[in-house]
């Protein structure tokens, strides 16, 4: 079996070149959907390391085989590649190329990470036992989301255990988060347009203001989670869009509204979205106006596996310091790694990515969104080492 020391010293040797990889891809991002140029990198970059079998399981996915020379179960590792509608103002000296494009959510290490692994591991299939996967998704930030595709494309066939990795730029780096059962929220939106009847500012007897009802309708729907869900349950609903009017003097024919729905358990994603409708109906229909409303369910909650999240603890606790781990909650985040779940038994884990200096700390998506490099070793190293523990 390759050795911790060994396996440390490989990842120490690797990481400029993960940097180098990293800040290629930052410099260079893709919306989701149009990763072609990044999906040609990985791929030329997988071909060039030997020993993995690489194919293109969608148009902007790739996906490398490594098969072992021992036997045993096949494990699936995931990272995301596609960026975000972003001006970058970071003022990096690799920020992006691209106007109105940037990986604003850590994606291009989470790419960077896997390629590391990938480029380690496919110099020990000796002592691997069983088959890895390596997979790097596309689309991840737009619904309905790659992973989707990705398992209808059959790349989870035959896996037993699929990893996930994501950097967070709210977590000390160094620490390694771990959450049994539910991780993210459910992530739904809902769209709501208000029809009502316009006129002349001046004349409102004449009329059927949507923006009064529309504002109205913003106030209920905020009551909802309050009101209606068990204070036990998590639960957030936000109005975000509230598209009205054209000039000072004219009541308009109709309001668009728009906003976002965070859950855990089915049956509150599912009550929300019925009071939601409820609630719209009775305020439109006060005030005798008429609506038109989508519900739309998006990424479902990532649920780890108690079992499988079990073993990365003990591979972590393993190969880290004592105090590596980081029990967290689970946050409101929505994340397509769900997708991967439904099929196949796994555990999204969270890597701290912050700065010391908290100035320079910003969440995900913002425009001065960055990661701390030195949690790419860090994920590099459990990529590797559980490749390597995984079936012992």
């Amino acid at each position: 079996m390759t050795s911790t020391i060994h396996v440390v010293k490989e990842v120490e040797q690797l990481v400029p070149q993960i940097l180098q990889w990293r800040r290629y891809l930052h410099e260079n991002p893709e919306l989701s959907y149009e990763e072609k140029a990044t999906a040609d990198f990985v791929y030329n970059q997988l071909i060039s390391f030997g020993n993995l079998i690489v194919t293109r399981p969608t148009k902007t996915s790739v996906l490398a085989v490594l098969k072992g020379h021992l036997p045993g179960d096949c494990l699936a590792f995931r990272a995301d590649m596609d960026a975000l509608p972003i001006q970058e103002e970071t003022n990096l000296p690799f920020a992006s190329k691209v106007a109105g494009v940037m990986h604003a959510c850590g994606h291009d290490g989470h790419t960077a990470m896997l390629l590391g692994a990938a480029k380690i591991l496919s110099t020990l299939q000796h002592a691997i036992k069983g088959e890895i996967r390596f997979i790097f998704q596309h689309a991840e930030e737009l619904f309905p989301g790659g992973a989707k595709e990705m398992v209808a494309a059959g790349v989870v066939d035959g896996v037993d255990r699929i990893i996930g990795l994501h950097l967070f730029s709210m977590l000390p780096t160094g620490k390694i988060a771990i959450c049994a059962g539910p991780f993210t929220a459910n992530s739904d939106t809902f769209d709501v347009e208000i029809i009502g009847r316009g006129g002349h500012s001046s004349q409102p007897q004449d009329s059927i203001n949507p923006i009064l009802i529309g504002s109205q309708i913003t106030n209920v729907l905020h009551q909802i989670v309050a009101q209606k869900v068990d204070a036990k349950e998590r639960a957030v609903l936000a109005v975000t869009e509230f598209y009205a009017g054209s000039a000072k003097n004219i009541i308009p024919e109709r309001v668009a509204i728009g906003g976002s729905v965070r859950t855990f358990s089915q049956q509150v994603r599912a009550m929300i979205a019925q009071q939601i409708e409820q609630q719209v109906k009775h305020v439109v229909a006060a005030h005798g106006a008429d609506y038109k409303l989508s519900y739309n369910d998006g990424y479902s909650s990532v649920v780890n596996d108690v079992q499988t999240t079990a073993l990365m603890e003990d591979i972590i606790r393993q190969h880290f310091e004592p105090d590596t781990i980081l029990h967290i909650e689970p946050f409101m985040g929505g994340e397509d790694f769900s997708a991967f779940l439904t099929k196949v038994p796994g555990v999204f884990i969270g890597i701290g990515a912050a700065f010391d200096d908290e100035t320079l700390n910003y969440p995900h998506h913002h425009p001065k969104f960055a990661v701390n490099e030195d949690a790419l070793a860090i994920g590099l190293k459990l990529f590797v080492h559980t490749a390597l523990t995984f079936n012992s």
